[in-house]
């Protein structure tokens, strides 16, 4: 495949490209289209090649009535589609035309989402091109309404559920993700789901966000985004009744069974894509999640936006607003309201600098 690749783009492949490919001016390109040509016979953006019907089932390959004669000519699409060329710009004119009708933000999320499952690059340049109106969408605060309600809207799977069941065994669950480059793991057990609660394996609307963020405002290939719920269970009584609930039905695993699982999932990441794959903790319980940042900090590369990222955001402004309010840290008052990570977090590192400056010699 990589040398059928490289001999129609000059000898060098798809796969020698960089993750983070620019388009003219320096603009991130996801997709690495800043050398494609309409000449090309094999797709610029992915790996493997795909034509027909097939090509047009793929939401990493389709893009609808967007593709030009040469490419429908070139991947045999010819009569699966109407006879139309229409531009990407368009079809964003008329995808935001009819997000707006809905009046339930909920309806927008299943919009949007059922959009990202056919036309993925049309997904990310609505969000791209719309961030303002479409973040609170797509994440924080319908994807918490989302992650409610995930079992009544559940239509197609995102991402990998690696659940008890699959204890002994998740090395072969991370070998079924298609693709191999992942870059970045957004992981949450669902047990602390933004201020909701235990949400268990519902919890995965908060993983798939976040990774939609990635794209869309970090420049991170989709392809190397992978959105994955540990499933120990639930607490949620509701959740426990409800007939469309997804996940285990049982109790929430703790103690020796929930470490040795996620001590399975640490260790198979690590051997299946590497060193260099960032994990990122998503929405854990304030216990398990210092817990897990402090086994892991040294020997992976693990982050919690929960309590890392929001304690840097914090302490950057409080630094910064110094500037107008003279004086130091140690001049002020602080008033936390509530004791989760989010709290605690800022907390710590606001006493560190202070300890330190008042400390440095």
């Amino acid at each position: 495949m990589e040398s059928f690749l490289k001999e129609h783009r000059g000898g060098e492949s798809v796969l020698d490209l960089s993750p983070r490919s620019t388009v003219g001016g320096g603009v991130e390109d996801v997709y690495g289209e800043d050398r494609a040509c309409e000449d090309q016979l094999v797709t610029p953006w992915t790996v493997s090649v795909a034509s027909g019907y097939t090509m047009l089932r793929d939401p990493r390959h389709n893009k609808g009535l967007a593709f030009t004669e040469k490419e429908r000519d070139a991947h045999y699409l010819r009569g699966l589609l109407p006879p139309a060329v229409i531009s990407q710009e368009l079809q964003e004119k008329k995808l935001m035309h009819s997000l707006r009708q809905y009046e339930v933000p909920l309806h927008k999320y299943v919009a949007m989402m059922e959009l990202e499952e056919r036309n993925e690059r049309l997904f990310y340049k609505l969000l791209i091109d719309n961030v303002e109106e479409l973040l609170p969408i797509v994440y924080t605060p319908i994807v918490g309404e989302a992650c409610q309600k995930y079992g009544s809207i559940f239509k197609r799977p995102q991402g990998l559920y690696i659940s008890l069941k699959e204890k002994g065994k998740i090395l072969e669950v991370l070998r079924n993700w298609p693709e191999r480059g992942i870059q970045v793991i957004v992981v949450t057990d669902g047990e602390r789901i933004l201020g909701l609660g235990d949400l268990g394996c519902q919890g995965m609307g908060i993983p798939v966000g976040k990774l939609a963020l990635y794209t869309a405002l970090g420049g991170v290939r989709p392809s190397a985004c992978l959105p994955i719920t540990i499933d120990v269970g639930t607490n949620n009584e509701q959740l426990l009744k409800d007939e469309f609930y997804i996940g285990l039905r049982q109790r929430r695993a703790t103690g020796k069974e929930y470490y040795d699982l996620l001590h399975e999932f640490m260790t198979a990441v690590k051997q299946n894509y590497g060193e260099k794959v960032l994990v990122q903790f998503e929405d854990f319980a304030n216990h398990n999640a210092f817990e897990l940042l402090a086994k892991y900090g040294t020997t992976h590369l693990v982050f919690n936006d929960d309590i890392q990222g929001t304690a840097s955001v914090v302490l950057a402004g409080l630094v910064a607003s110094l500037k107008l309010l003279g004086g130091t840290l140690a001049d002020h008052t602080f008033l936390f309201l509530g004791a989760g990570e989010v709290h605690n977090s800022p907390l710590f590192v606001i006493i560190m600098l202070v300890n330190f400056r008042i400390l440095k010699p």
